[in-house]
């Protein structure tokens, strides 16, 4: 007995500092490309101006329904870095309240999607058969549908509100994560360690969640990470054409939508929340660019 342990204590001794090196390699990789670096800091800052968005906002009074007709339609000073829109509300503020917004968005909807989707595309690939059929069937007629046109055929139904936009997005986007997971479960199925888990008598949740789901999370996570940006895009979209976020609320896209009305004159009360957007989406494709090359999986757009 003394020597199983010592023998199990060595075997520990031994794999942990293998992992520790192996995740040092991966960490090494990452950091050697600027873009995902660029990438991982611009989402890490935003991602922490949105959480304290009531500390680091210069004007958090000023996010809702607040006016100071005094000071509307100011351009970029110091004491207003992004100016100040028709109501005299600080765009900078509104800005990173904005973000709050936009990455709840990513949050719900990537949380519905992600498990629904890979749960269907577990069952389907590695059951096979009718079951795969009428599942991958079922998601090819919402893949049929132009996701935009859906969405907004979901959100014009119902009163715009924030809540309806995320369920118009999310109502959708299960659909790519069951065909990516189906893709996955499918070349698993027939690998040794599959065959050897069966033969050991594990039931099927166990052989799709503790077999087959943890070797197919690289080519997951890296798409999750290109779909934020999507989600964020899809989200600002439905709010500049008025079936998003309303106003007083800060949303991106509403503040787009209401800042055209003024241009070129008043450029900035547009301006800065659309390149907000950008700003956001393009570091999250940098990230996924990133974590693909670290993975070295090719994820379907």
């Amino acid at each position: 007995m003394s020597t199983d342990t010592d023998h199990s204590h060595a075997l520990d001794r031994l794999v942990s500092p293998a992992r520790r090196e192996l995740w040092y390699r991966s960490y090494r990789r990452f950091a050697n490309q600027p873009m995902s670096m660029v990438g991982l800091g611009i989402v890490t800052v935003v991602v922490l101006a949105a959480v304290f968005a009531p500390y680091v906002a210069p004007y958090p009074a000023q996010v809702g329904s607040f006016t100071d007709f005094a000071n509307a339609y100011q351009p970029p000073t110091v004491a207003h870095p992004f100016g100040t829109d028709s109501a005299g509300r600080d765009i900078l503020t509104r800005v990173i309240y904005g973000y709050r917004i936009s990455l709840l968005l990513v949050a719900v909807v990537l949380g519905i999607g992600v498990p629904v989707g890979v749960l269907l595309g577990l069952v389907a690939g590695y059951t096979g058969g009718w079951v795969d059929t009428v599942i991958m069937r079922v998601t090819d007629t919402f893949l049929a549908l132009p996701p935009l046109v859906l969405a907004l055929a979901i959100a014009s139904a119902f009163e715009p509100t924030l809540e309806v936009a995320m369920f118009a997005v999310a109502s959708l986007w299960w659909t790519w994560y069951a065909r990516l997971a189906r893709g996955l479960a499918a070349g698993q199925r027939d690998e040794e360690y599959v065959q050897a888990a069966e033969l050991a008598g594990a039931g099927t949740p166990h052989v799709l969640f503790r077999e087959i789901l943890p070797n197919c999370l690289s080519p997951i996570l890296v798409k999750v990470t290109l779909d934020a940006g999507i989600v964020i895009l899809t989200g600002a979209s439905l709010s500049f054409i008025g079936l998003g976020v309303q106003p007083p609320q800060p949303g991106l896209g509403t503040m787009v939508a209401n800042g055209t009305q003024y241009l070129p004159g008043k450029w900035w009360i547009s301006v800065f929340p659309g390149f907000a957007i950008f700003v956001l989406v393009i570091g999250f494709n940098m990230l996924g660019d990133g974590l693909r090359d670290l993975f070295d999986v090719e994820v379907e757009q």
